[in-house]
Order: structure tokens, then C-alpha cells, then sequence
């Protein structure tokens, strides 16, 4: 058949489902049995079976879904998946369908741009529309028939994908020319610029080479003791009340610490403890400060 591309000896799959007329359908394999040939074979589905009948993968050259004249029938996205998966490595689909002119929310039926989106995300390439012509009476009666569905703003087009020349999840491998640079030559050193920088054993014993005491490069004030208070942080001691900074380390920290601990000793009173003999058989015990002339009992 012209309209549909199929030769001598290729397998062709007929889709069709209940809005597809008997006596058109007949026809139409008829036809294509013609056109096939003895070595050919023509399989007729019902798409509402598709997915149950388990074709094997690459089984057809050729699959022609609701293009039965009166045909209205609607694809899903796992029937369209199951079509590309049975499709043979450059295989064609041909399907036709009924679609709004109109967006549509949360309609059954599709715009023309997404049902060729939905064939691309199947995985068929080349997704492109044929023919697009206004729904019969007939087709018009089987929309509202078979799809419950009621709208002004129906078209009927016809929409051809093809399957890539490779199986799905296949893979091969790449002849990559890839070159392996050689490693870049070292700069040549000048032989007076590394004899310069190389001291031997036999330098050493040499009277003509001149070594360099490191104490010599030192100055008088880099021998000093420094004093303690230049090695304070800045911030350390700052302001009206000595304060150590956090994590001190000039020594400021103890020094306050000490201090503080001389401050406290100093202002407890020293006492000394006498024994009144005044009732030999019953002792008791006083105070006497040493800073005062009076006792205390």
C-alpha cells in the first residue's frame, strides 16, 4: 500500500478496538494481505488486549492503530510504550485519532501538540503530523458513543513515528581516538647555574670557598632579653581595671591571679589563742587579737 509505505514480506500489526466498523476492518486486511504477500504476515490486535498478548520485542515492520475508517479509538502512554517496544529498529507506526482544537482541562481526548509529545517520550523519533480533517457524522456519533465525550472543537489527524535503528537499552562501543601526549621535556638547567647552587664535601675542605658564620648575621639587639611587658597583647591589661584577656598567654593572667591571691591573705585577721586559767578544773578558751589590748571572753 502506497499511503502506508508496506512492501513484499513485511510483518504488519492492525490495532482497532470496539468503535472500529467490522466490514472496514475486514477490508483494510485484505488489502494489506495484498500488499505483503505470501512471505509476509498481517496480525490483527484489539488495543484493549495489547499489552496481555506478550508480542516479543522487534516483531513488526510496520503497526497501524485507528486508522479503520469510523474508527475513534484513544492511545494511552503504556500503549503507545508497547507499540515502540514491538516495533522492529526502523519501524513506522501509523495511528489515528481524534483531538481538540481547544485546551481542554482534564480531558480525556488530547491537543494535536501532545499526542505527538506522547509519541516522542514512547521513544519514537521523526514524530510528525500527516493529515488532519474534520470528524464525520459517523465519527462524530462514535465519539459521544464509545468515548462519552461531547465537543465542537473535534479534529481527526493522523500522526506517523518512527522507531530508531537500535534496540532499546542496547549499547556499543565508542571508537574514541585519543591520543596519549608525551610528557613534557624538562628545561635543560645551566651547567654554571648548577654548579652555583651545588656545595660538595671537597668545597668544604676548599681555602678559596668563604662560609658564612650564622651568628654574624645576628645584631646586638637580637641578642637582648626581651622585656615581659613589650611581649603583652595590646588588648591585654587595657583600661582603668587590669583585665586579662581570654586565653592569655603574656603572663598577665597569673600575675593577677597571684596578686589577688595576696590581697586575700592580707585581709583575714591574724588572731592568737590563749588558754584562761582562772577555773583550773573547767578551761576555757578566748581570743585575743594581736592588734588589740583587750580580751575577749
Amino acid at each position: 500500500m502506497t499511503d502506508f509505505g508496506i512492501s513484499t514480506g513485511q510483518s504488519v500489526a492492525v490495532v482497532w478496538d470496539q468503535s472500529s466498523p467490522v466490514e472496514a476492518l475486514k477490508d483494510l486486511v485484505g488489502k494489506l494481505q495484498v500488499s505483503t504477500g505470501n512471505e509476509g504476515q498481517v496480525f490483527v490486535e484489539n488495543i484493549n488486549q495489547l499489552l496481555q498478548s506478550a508480542h516479543k520485542e522487534s516483531s513488526f515492520d510496520v503497526i497501524l492503530s485507528g486508522v479503520i475508517p469510523g474508527s475513534t479509538m484513544l492511545h494511552s502512554a503504556e500503549v503507545l510504550a508497547e507499540m515502540a517496544r514491538i516495533l522492529r529498529p526502523g519501524g513506522c507506526l501509523f495511528l489515528k485519532e481524534p483531538v481538540e482544537t481547544a485546551v481542554v482541562d482534564n480531558s480525556r481526548v488530547k491537543t494535536a501538540s501532545k499526542l505527538c509529545s506522547a509519541l516522542t517520550l514512547s521513544g519514537l523519533v521523526e514524530v510528525k503530523e500527516l493529515q488532519r480533517e474534520s470528524l464525520s457524522a459517523e465519527e462524530m456519533r462514535s465519539v459521544q458513543e464509545h468515548l462519552g465525550y461531547e465537543s465542537d472543537s473535534l479534529l481527526s489527524v493522523q500522526i506517523t513515528g518512527k522507531k530508531p535503528n537500535f534496540e532499546v537499552g542496547s549499547s556499543s562501543q565508542l571508537k574514541l581516538s585519543i591520543t596519549k601526549k608525551p610528557p613534557a621535556a624538562k628545561p635543560a638547567m645551566d651547567p654554571a647555574v648548577a654548579k652555583l647552587w651545588t656545595l660538595s664535601a671537597n668545597d668544604m675542605e676548599d681555602e678559596s670557598m668563604e662560609l658564612i658564620d650564622s651568628d654574624e648575621l645576628l645584631d646586638p639587639e637580637d641578642l637582648k632579653k626581651p622585656d615581659p611587658a613589650t611581649l603583652k597583647a595590646p588588648s591585654c591589661g587595657e583600661g582603668k581595671k587590669r583585665k586579662a584577656c581570654k586565653n592569655c598567654t603574656c603572663g598577665l593572667a597569673e600575675e593577677l591571679e597571684k596578686e589577688k591571691s595576696t590581697e586575700q591573705k592580707s585581709s583575714q585577721p591574724s588572731a592568737t589563742w590563749v588558754m584562761l586559767s582562772a577555773v583550773p578544773a573547767a578551761p576555757t578558751w578566748g581570743c585575743r587579737p594581736s592588734s588589740l589590748e583587750s580580751r575577749c571572753c
